[in-house]
């Protein structure tokens, strides 16, 4: 008779579902929005491209992350691995397209004097198809890594668990840990540097511009003052939820600190509150989404808006 899950255990898979299931909604929302935008006008802008598909990417990265959750709970390991592929490409996908939109906001608002930004910015908006299919190209081919070693190396080391050879066990463990650890530090290490350096960079951009600002006008109630503050405080938001959610991948791949029962999903949820949060921060900031939050209830009942 299996061992029923204890209490803490049951409130944090609970906690994680609401989270999941929020997330996703909010994600949904904003694929709504934009998608709708784009069949009524057949263009979209290219900060607009890049959020919309940085919402599907986290769309399907909570949904496969529940999945993938429920299944090793249940103890369906043999598929876990198979699961954790698409989870790979998801959480890729989510990395660059947030470093895309960083390195975007970067080129396209800060107010350095220096030629490269200068030619980044007359060049980027129209770069940002071709860079998202950069990005989708990249994370292909990571993927591919990535399923060579949760296919290979995860099935073989339950195999040869079963049969009890110790030696080969600790083996493949090494060989497992090796690879994932080359492979998570290239995958996480390099949109999270770009990420970290666009969003700095901005940061300081933005306060020098409003150091300036208020030499000419001082007096914090002015309203390009007030913008200024208020874009400030979006992007140290922006950069905390982030640097968090890097932060708690890296030390879940190099498991730093292993997890258990209730633990595991305690941890789960703190890992995926980042990007939820930080998807809830990218509709309340634009004007857009908010006029479409608004409207959301006759996106879902056509019927009644056209009665």
């Amino acid at each position: 008779m299996e061992k029923m899950p204890s209490s803490p255990t049951l409130i944090f898979m609970a906690i994680f579902c609401l989270e999941s299931l929020a997330a996703m909604l909010q994600n949904g929302f904003l694929v709504t929005v934009l998608g709708r935008e784009w069949v009524r006008c057949r263009n979209l802008s290219a900060s607009d491209m890049i959020v919309a598909c940085l919402a599907a990417s986290r769309f399907c990265l909570h949904g496969v992350a529940m999945v993938s959750n429920f299944l090793a709970s249940l103890d369906f390991w043999r598929t876990v691995p198979y699961v954790n592929t698409f989870w790979d490409l998801f959480n890729a996908l989510t990395l660059w397209f947030t470093a895309l939109l960083a390195a975007f906001y970067c080129v396209k608002i800060s107010s350095f004097s220096h030629p490269t930004f200068a030619w980044l910015k007359w060049r980027i908006s129209r770069s940002v198809p071709r860079l998202i299919q950069v990005s989708l190209i990249i994370c292909g081919l990571e993927v591919i890594s990535s399923a060579t070693g949760n296919v290979l190396f995860g099935p073989r080391k339950v195999s040869l668990n079963s049969y009890g050879n110790e030696t080969l066990v600790y083996r493949v463990q090494a060989s497992f840990e090796l690879y994932f650890f080359l492979y998570e530090g290239f995958v996480l290490l390099i949109p999270f540097l770009l990420f970290l350096v666009s969003t700095v960079l901005l940061i300081v951009s933005l306060c020098w511009h409003l150091g300036q600002m208020r030499d000419r006008r001082p007096g914090p109630c002015h309203p390009s003052t007030q913008a200024y503050t208020v874009a400030l405080k979006s992007l140290t938001v922006s950069l905390i939820f982030c640097t968090l959610y890097f932060l708690f991948l890296f030390v879940s791949a190099l498991k730093i600190i292993n997890f258990q029962n209730h633990w595991h999903w305690a941890w789960e949820v703190l890992i995926y509150a980042n990007i939820c949060l930080h998807s809830t921060f990218l509709v309340l900031r634009s004007p857009k989404l908010k006029k479409g939050l608004k409207t959301w209830p006759q996106l879902q009942c056509p019927c009644a808006a056209g009665s």
